[in-house]
Order: structure tokens, then C-alpha cells, then sequence
């Protein structure tokens, strides 16, 4: 039988052969990362061993880095993810290989390589051992299809939605959103020819209005920042899904430790790994984590690529295009440390979460604090449907309302151990007045439609003792 491996023919001395058997014969490496096309079309793994060759037929396959493991708890997941390829001296922790290029034993490996018919790395803006091992980890975490890890959250957003959108395009969100992604949005990506439409995500139905043809993603934070609003995912789900919409999730406030998203109906996350994962801001970083629940032959920007790669058809275009062609590549030594940060992430989660109610209860019953919104507080409009979502640890962002803008910044000034400096998830406890900082740049009318307040305060909640904390709070609101 005369086939075509990898487009050069092949003489098999067999009448019948499933693309297991060929695998095997042919000596692949980690072939539970190879994506498969026979005749041009994308071969389920499911469908290895029943697919069988016949005489003239054409098969090939790419490698598509970072693997991950199933079967283990979450923990124990993030701990005993295997290296892809033994360690000579046995390392524990994957080693940084902070390179630019590697080296290949001859030309036809380098243009295997090239091809992506070869698990290797070339080049560190494409892929490198470090950053993919922190990719397999996540996956592993996530139990996701695809991982690619990013320079930052930022370059996440942007990544895909420039993978996934043309000029002409819209995007259904809302103004609701972390500053810089609405100026993502609204300036950056508008002077491109995309249109971002804002809507109320806690009323879907009104949400569902501004679907039409040119509709390529349904994008939302799963808690808003700074406003803390919390949608329904699985309600948005359930009518952007009928319409063929992506549904691009934001979920840096809740990474997959507390919120499983592809069971409410999330296709991609989108995180910034700066914050929890990185072990309480040791680095910055970014994530897209793709869980392969979008039929991409509904996309025409990318249905051809499903034809060949299916469910990998956006991770496909990310690794061999717009991730390669933009650059916004992780550095190998952050991707070690947030590696290192992962291993820690339920333990500090779990902390940091349960101080912020103790923090959200001592602050509701101040006599200076005007109101407090943290959607573990009962007295939350977002209570019932945070519980839900988030298995009772809604985060450990808050924030309190004083009577103006002066007394918060008299407030922020008379803290003695929460540090004034702008992040997330740190493992020290931040905190910050969003107006004149964050969304310094957007005037009071479009302030008030994004719920940010002159007399707001944001508190990010670290893992200190939480008493600690209150006694701080406690004195800096005396002089209120």
C-alpha cells in the first residue's frame, strides 16, 4: 500500500492500517499531542484506532505544545505534572532555559521542526521548554484543550480577539471592565474597524438584542473590576450558545481553582496570570486557556483551519500566527516562576478569600463606611449567583465607599501596614482609589456608566493575618 506521510510517500507492507498503527510504526514522539489530517480533514483521537488507510491516501500531523495530565486532584495535578521529556540530571522543577534558539542534529529535524511534524523548539517567541511546562501545568489545572501562556493578561485579551475577529466585526461586552481592557476595546481595537457593543450582562435578555451576523464573541470579567458585578454564566451561555457566539471569559479574579468555567458554559479564559497564579505578583503574565467547546467551522475567520485541525483550529492559529507574528511571548524565567506559584495557588486562594470576609463584615459594620460590596456578603445582589459560580470563595477583592473623595484619600494616607500600589492578588494587601488612578483617564459622565465612584475604595486582600489588617483599617478610619 502506497500512502503519503507528511507529504512523501510511503510504501506500507500491510493491506490495512488505523492511524494508531501508523503512529506507532513511524516512531512517534508524545503522540498524544500530534493533530492528525487524513485527506486534508482533522481525525478525532477518538478515532485513531477505527480509521483505517487505505492505497492513495494522504496523512499528516502537527505537534501542538504543552500536554497536561487527567485522573489526579487539583493539586496533586499542579504538583506531579510530568516534564515532556526526562530531565538528564532529574530535576524536581523544570529548569529555566532562558534561550533564544536550540540546536538540531541535521536539516531534515530542523525542517521537521519547522513544519511542526516534530516535537522540538526552535525559537523562544514560538515555544520554549520552561514556558511550556507551565502550559502543560495549567492544562493539567484546567483540564483544558489547548494553553498558550502570554508576556501578560493584557496580551491574552488582545491575542484573542485578534484571532478570532476582522475589521467590520463586533464583540458583545460591557463597560463594566477593567480600565485598560475597555481602552483595549474602544481605542485600540475601534481605530482597527472593531466594534465593541456594551450591554447590561446581568440582564441577558437585553444582552442577546445586539447579536447579529457580524457578532464574534460574547466577552465578560466573571467578576467585575473594580465594580464586583457578577453575570449568570450559564444563563449567558444559554443564549449566546444558539448563536454560534464565542463565549470569552475574563477570569483573573477567579482562575480554575474556584471556578470550573467550561461547566458553565465558557469556550475561553482569558487571565491575567500576574495575580493569583503567579505566587502573589512575582512577574507578569498572561493566559488563554481554550477548552475546545467551540465548533470553530461556525467561525469564518477560522473554519477553515477546523476543517484541518478541529477543536485545535484557534490554538492552531494563535501558535503558527498571530501569537508568533505579535510576539508577546512569556519569558522563560517568568513562566518558572509562575510555575513555582502555581504549586501554592489553593492554599493562598483559600487564605486570601477568607480574610476578605472577615475584612467585608468588619467594614459593613463601621460607622463611617457609606456602603461595602464584596459578593460574599449576604447583603450582595450578587450573592446567591457568586455562591454558585465560585463554590463559595467569591475572591478577595472589595471594595468600601466613604463620604468623599478627601476623606478617602485621608483614609488611604493614614495606613500604616496595607500597602497604597496597584495590582491584584499580591500576597501582600493593596489598595488603591480606582477614579484617580485606573480610570484616571476617562471623564466623570463615563466614570459614572462604568459604577466607578470618586468615593470608592478598592481594597485587594492579601494573606496576612486578618487582624492585622482590620487594626490598620481600624485606626486610618478613626479621623473619618
Amino acid at each position: 500500500m502506497k500512502i503519503k506521510l507528511n507529504g512523501k510517500e510511503q510504501m506500507i507492507d500491510a493491506n490495512s492500517l488505523s492511524i494508531a498503527q501508523l503512529l506507532k510504526r513511524s516512531n512517534v514522539d508524545n503522540p498524544e499531542m500530534v493533530s492528525v489530517q487524513l485527506n486534508g480533514e482533522f481525525v478525532d483521537k477518538a478515532g485513531f484506532n477505527t480509521a483505517h488507510l487505505k492505497d492513495g491516501d494522504e496523512v499528516d500531523f502537527l505537534y501542538f505544545m504543552g500536554g497536561g495530565g487527567e485522573g489526579l486532584r487539583l493539586i496533586t495535578k499542579i504538583l506531579h505534572t510530568r516534564f515532556l521529556k526526562e530531565d538528564p540530571h532529574g530535576s524536581l522543577h523544570m529548569p529555566v532555559y532562558d534561550d533564544v534558539t536550540f540546536e538540531f542534529k541535521s536539516a531534515e529535524d530542523l525542517e521537521l521542526a519547522f513544519q511542526g511534524r516534530k516535537p522540538s523548539h526552535m525559537y523562544s517567541r514560538i515555544s520554549n521548554p520552561t514556558i511550556e511546562h507551565f502550559e502543560q501545568k495549567v492544562k493539567a489545572l484546567s483540564a483544558a484543550a489547548g494553553v498558550m501562556a502570554l508576556s501578560s493578561g493584557m496580551a491574552a485579551i488582545s491575542n484573542t480577539i485578534l484571532a478570532i475577529a476582522r475589521a467590520g466585526d463586533n464583540i458583545v461586552t460591557s463597560k463594566h471592565l477593567f480600565g485598560n481592557t475597555y481602552s483595549l476595546f474602544e481605542q485600540t481595537l475601534k481605530e482597527w474597524g472593531l466594534q465593541a457593543r456594551y450591554a447590561d450582562l446581568t440582564k441577558p435578555g437585553e444582552a442577546i438584542k445586539l447579536v447579529d451576523n457580524k457578532t464574534k464573541a460574547l466577552f465578560f470579567e466573571t467578576i467585575t473590576n473594580p465594580q464586583l458585578e457578577v453575570a449568570d454564566v450559564s444563563l449567558l451561555a444559554k443564549l449566546f450558545r444558539p448563536r454560534n457566539i464565542l463565549i470569552i471569559a475574563d477570569t483573573t479574579m477567579t482562575p480554575p481553582y474556584l471556578f470550573s468555567a467550561k461547566e458553565f458554559g465558557v469556550d475561553i479564559e482569558v487571565i491575567s496570570s500576574t495575580k493569583w497564579m503567579s505566587g502573589g505578583a512575582t512577574s507578569v503574565g498572561g493566559l488563554i486557556i481554550d477548552h475546545g467547546t467551540y465548533d470553530w467551522k461556525q467561525s469564518d475567520k477560522l473554519q477553515k483551519d477546523a476543517v484541518k485541525f478541529g477543536p485545535h483550529a484557534f490554538i492552531n492559529r494563535l501558535r503558527r500566527e498571530v501569537y508568533r507574528n505579535i510576539g508577546a511571548c512569556m519569558s522563560p524565567h517568568n513562566a518558572y516562576l509562575q510555575s513555582l506559584g502555581l504549586e501554592t495557588l489553593p492554599l493562598r486562594v483559600d487564605v486570601a478569600c477568607d480574610n476578605t470576609k472577615n475584612i467585608a463584615e468588619f467594614l459593613e459594620g463601621h460607622k463611617a463606611v457609606k456602603s461595602v460590596n464584596y459578593p460574599g456578603l449576604k447583603s450582595s445582589p450578587y450573592y446567591a449567583v457568586a455562591k454558585k459560580q465560585f463554590n463559595d470563595k467569591p475572591g478577595a477583592l472589595l471594595t468600601f465607599d466613604l463620604a468623599s473623595k478627601e476623606q478617602c484619600f485621608g483614609f488611604l494616607n493614614r495606613l500604616k501596614l496595607i500597602r497604597r500600589a496597584t495590582n491584584l492578588q499580591d500576597n501582600r494587601t493593596l489598595i488603591l482609589h480606582p477614579a484617580s488612578t485606573i480610570f484616571c483617564e476617562y471623564n466623570d459622565k463615563l466614570k459614572n456608566e462604568m459604577g466607578v465612584r470618586e468615593t470608592m475604595i478598592r481594597l485587594s486582600v492579601g494573606i496576612e493575618d486578618y487582624r492585622d489588617l482590620i487594626e490598620d483599617i481600624k485606626q486610618a478610619l478613626e479621623a473619618v
